[in-house]
């Protein structure tokens, strides 16, 4: 996984963004201390479940370097907090102060604050299920408001989705998930066209490489379902998120 996070890294840093892309943030290099110990501490065995983000937060990944990183919950519960460094280019108005952020990262706070009210502990959570994200990137426009990877400008948008779901097919092959949960439309998206594109190749009778790879992973593809994003951006998220998203789980199978 390790391996898979360095070489994402190196793709997208190959990338270029135009206006009104002014500031980008990789928290898996400048946060790439914490990351690694989320990694090595939760990612170390095949998952039933994968929970899939679409890209860092400000106030969560962008400080911490773990997915949806609320700072008190990755300190308290996950157990991390290592040294953050600094962007290459820092926005003033977005600085990175690490594991020192005062502010929260609601969606964060929702979602991991799922997982702690139902498992406990992050141990009992982790035997089952895994939290990635699909974009690494935090895109900032010159006056530091947020730019989603679904707004970039086609071109670099194919770019840098296609370092991104290569990335995603790696994350697949390695936690071999049953279930896929796009937590958002964006992400269910993205992750039924990996699944769809990665299991066609591996049905194929062609190619030692395609064949070996198809050893690799499960015989069957992962179902792909999706939860309510836990945004305050949301006004449905903001009316009993938790209860929802259990729901949503329950319904689907995925928790019982």
């Amino acid at each position: 996984m390790l391996v898979a996070t360095r070489d994402l890294v190196s793709a997208v840093n190959r990338l270029r963004f135009a206006k009104p892309v002014s500031h980008i943030y990789n928290p898996l290099e400048y946060a790439a201390e914490s990351h690694a110990e989320y990694v090595n501490k939760f990612a170390a065995q095949p998952k039933q479940v994968l929970f899939l983000g679409m890209n860092p937060g400000p106030f969560g990944m962008a400080q911490t370097g773990v997915p949806f990183g609320e700072v008190s919950i990755v300190r308290d519960w996950l157990g991390i907090e290592r040294p953050v460094q600094k962007p290459a280019r820092e926005h003033p108005a977005r600085p990175v102060q690490g594991f020192a952020c005062t502010r929260s990262e609601v969606s964060g706070t929702r979602l991991w604050g799922l997982f702690r009210e139902r498992f406990g502990t992050a141990a009992k959570f982790f035997t089952r299920h895994y939290v990635a994200n699909y974009c690494p990137l935090v895109f900032m426009s010159a006056s530091g408001a947020n730019i989603t990877p679904d707004k970039l400008p086609a071109k670099e948008r194919d770019a840098l989705f296609l370092a991104c779901d290569a990335h995603l097919s790696r994350v697949i092959e390695i936690l071999r998930p049953a279930v896929i949960v796009g937590v958002g439309k964006f992400a269910e998206k993205r992750a039924q066209l990996v699944v769809d594109t990665l299991y066609a190749n591996t049905t194929s009778n062609t190619g030692s490489k395609i064949k070996s790879r198809a050893n690799s992973i499960a015989i069957k593809p992962p179902r792909v379902i999706t939860i309510l994003h836990p945004s305050p951006a949301s006004p449905a998220a903001n009316k009993d998120w938790a209860g929802t998203a259990a729901a949503q789980l329950l319904a689907a199978g995925v928790w019982k």
